[in-house]
């Protein structure tokens, strides 16, 4: 249903290979159980991060497994969501998606503090990340 390859937003990216119905659970993020002063600083001059914080004191770094979650690139016009729920990072489709489109989600805050250039090509981007 999922395949990686790559991205005109960044690198790699995640993309359907099937349509997806509104508001339907595609998946979570797994990988491994840190603290959240691991989390930043891993985060702290990588060039590619697939972290997210799941309380004040722990985190999932998702680029130390197999997910294919860790692929999903930011947007400032979004198809999926996230949401964190009981240790997970399970991710969701905000509306219909076609067969063969990428899968993007906002990071909203992130490490970057808006600091990063966003490369998402939206006509509604916010220039940062």
């Amino acid at each position: 249903m999922l395949s990686v390859r790559k991205s005109s937003i960044q690198g790699r990216g995640l993309f359907t290979k099937a349509r997806l119905r509104r508001r339907q659970k595609i998946g979570e993020l797994t990988g491994e159980l840190i603290s959240v002063r691991e989390a930043r600083r891993r985060a702290k001059g990588a060039k590619r991060i697939a972290i997210v914080e799941l309380s004040s004191t722990k985190a999932i770094d998702g680029s130390m497994g197999d997910s294919p979650f860790q692929y999903v690139n930011h947007c400032c016009t979004p198809n999926l969501f996230i949401r964190i729920a009981h240790g997970r990072i399970e991710f969701y489709t905000l509306h219909n998606i076609k067969a063969g489109t990428e899968l993007t989600c906002d990071y909203g805050e992130s490490h970057h503090d808006g600091k990063l250039p966003c490369q998402c090509g939206s006509a509604k981007c916010k220039k940062f990340i």
